[in-house]
């Protein structure tokens, strides 16, 4: 498990900052979960198919609010649970998400994005204006596609 704090990291080469921060298989499954299915809470990350362990999903929420990927506030129907949020510099990892899209549907014969053929079209032909268009969605609570909570 990662613990590195943002003052912590190994060299300043841009590439190694990327991967200390959001370059474990728990931090982009996160953001994964909260712009194409539209989760907010810790039980809905938690259900995912992929099975994050309970403390991991704690200490890569945690690890993700620290560096400014994240933040949380309490629901407003139940104060017990905290929504979670991408902030500007996590809305910004979403053309991050989608170019590994891209290559998941090029490289991966049962990806589901060749499922959404248009959208994976769409995004190889003008990849900035999808980018943009999603970015705007989940910066207003939306979600790519609202039916996938698994």
């Amino acid at each position: 498990m990662k613990t590195t704090s943002k003052k912590d990291v190994r060299s300043h080469c841009a590439v190694n900052y990327g991967v200390e921060i959001f370059g474990d298989r728990w931090s982009l499954l996160i953001i994964r979960d909260i712009v194409f299915a539209g989760k907010k809470t810790y039980g809905e990350f938690l259900k995912s198919e992929e099975g994050i362990a309970t403390n991991v999903l704690a200490a890569r929420l945690a690890f993700l609010e620290e560096n400014g990927i994240l933040s949380s506030a309490p629901s407003p129907d139940d104060r017990r649970k905290d929504f979670y949020t991408l902030t500007e510099k996590g809305l910004d990892l979403i053309p991050v998400v989608l170019n590994i899209v891209l290559w998941s549907a090029k490289y991966d014969s049962k990806s589901y994005v060749r499922r959404s053929k248009e959208f994976a079209a769409r995004l190889r032909e003008n990849p900035m204006q999808v980018s943009e268009e999603v970015k705007a969605l989940v910066r207003n609570g939306g979600c790519m596609f609202p039916d996938s909570k698994e």
